[in-house]
């Protein structure tokens, strides 16, 4: 097996899991991109195209433990291609549904598919790179679902006016079939044989459900509920404040993407410079989301350009937040030959959030108002804040036994 050694090579096997990553966005989000034209032209209620969503998290969620386990025992590179085929296939069937209750059965199918992208991912870049190669990389990875989400919130306002919400699924899969293609051609196979376990690995499935493990799985789903809940919704959130067009809070959707992109740099600068403690920084950032969100409850109907920024900011700030506990946590785990593992339990943490807050917040929002919605945001925010410092120190004492 060849690995990357220069820096052209690594730069390379940078880009190409970075296009990856976008791509398996692209085929995910575009639904909650288009809910509110769905909604519009199918006349179908808001709550019944949210099951979709939610199923999809929750299918989402329970495959990112069943690819973690795998992908350390079969192939990512062959995982990853198998996502792409049936991802692909979800999204050529939604444009022929009518009935929410399909769409659920196949998006929920789509949401399993998309679950063999990320443990595998983790696990090819742990076996490729370097620690701070890795550190360096997973931040450029982490770039593509923010490019995704920009691509896919640019170009399906221009999809919908010219031929209607489904041909954002076609092409979807179109952008899904040419990356499996790249994807088959460019990457690496990895050594699948196990590590030599130390004394200190025995303890793996302690050490991955410890109390400590699970107060940090606590912390991430309140990301998820933020991160992807604020993400499918901003759009909406807009349009009934503001009463802007559905293609025009579509578009402020790109926004988002572009502090995420921000908060992903700035989050790994402030890691690997100053406060090198990934939970502390955590706690840090989730913090600096919870005075977004309050910022943005004293804001809501008074401003549509200050709600759209202050619900940036607090996304930008949960994908630092999802930097630090999703991307980086896994890879202190590679001495127990569990990072794909560690990934998929820990990222699967995302999804529960996830789950609970694309339905819950189109529930939130028809029975209490955007504006009481919002504040229900900002204490989410505060308890990730407090879960987080509460666990810094502890976090440290582990790291520095493994």
């Amino acid at each position: 097996m060849h690995l990357p050694q220069t820096k052209r090579e690594i730069n390379h096997l940078a880009l190409l899991f970075t296009l990856t990553y976008m791509v398996s966005y692209i085929t995910r989000i575009n639904y909650g991109a288009v809910i509110s034209e769905m909604e519009r032209e199918t006349g179908i209620a808001r709550d019944l195209l949210s099951l979709a969503l939610t199923g999809s998290f929750v299918t989402y969620g329970v495959g990112q433990i069943v690819s973690g386990i795998l992908g350390d025992r079969v192939s990512p590179k062959r995982l990853m291609s198998y996502g792409f085929v049936l991802t692909v296939c979800m999204n050529l069937l939604i444009p022929l549904c009518g009935n929410p209750y399909l769409m659920l059965g196949i998006w929920c199918v789509n949401g399993f598919a998309q679950s063999f992208m990320w443990p595998p991912l983790v696990r090819l870049m742990t076996a490729l790179l370097s620690e701070e190669d890795y550190k360096r990389v997973t931040v450029k990875v982490s770039f593509g679902s923010s490019l995704g989400t920009m691509l896919i919130y640019l170009i399906s306002p221009l999809i919908i006016s010219l031929s209607g919400w489904r041909a954002v699924f076609i092409f979807s899969a179109l952008c899904g079939a040419v990356m499996l293609f790249f994807w088959h051609k460019y990457s690496y196979e990895i050594d699948l044989q196990p590590r030599t376990r130390t004394p200190k690995a025995q303890g793996g499935h302690s050490g991955l459900f410890s109390p400590l493990m699970l107060a940090l799985m606590v912390a991430i789903v309140m990301q998820g509920m933020l991160k992807d809940g604020v993400t499918t919704w901003m759009p909406t959130y807009i349009s009934e404040t503001y009463n802007l067009s559905n293609i025009i809070a579509i578009l402020t959707g790109v926004i988002l993407p572009i502090f995420s992109m921000i908060c992903f740099e700035v989050s790994s600068r402030l890691y690997r410079k100053t406060i090198t403690n990934a939970v502390l920084c955590a706690g840090v950032i989730f913090g600096v989301g919870a005075l977004a969100a309050f910022g943005l409850y004293g804001v809501t109907g008074a401003s549509a350009a200050a709600s759209v920024v202050l619900s940036a900011l607090l996304t930008g700030c949960m994908h630092g937040v999802n930097l630090m506990l999703v991307c980086m946590v896994p890879a202190f785990f590679k001495r127990q030959g569990m990072v794909s593992t560690a990934s998929g339990v820990i990222n699967a943490c995302t999804y529960v959030g996830s789950a609970a807050s694309s339905y819950g917040i189109a529930r939130l929002s028809q029975e209490i108002g955007w504006h009481a919605t919002v504040l229900v945001w900002g204490l989410i925010a505060v308890v990730g804040t407090a879960i987080c410092l509460l666990a810094a120190k502890p976090w440290q004492r582990f790291t520095e036994k493994e």
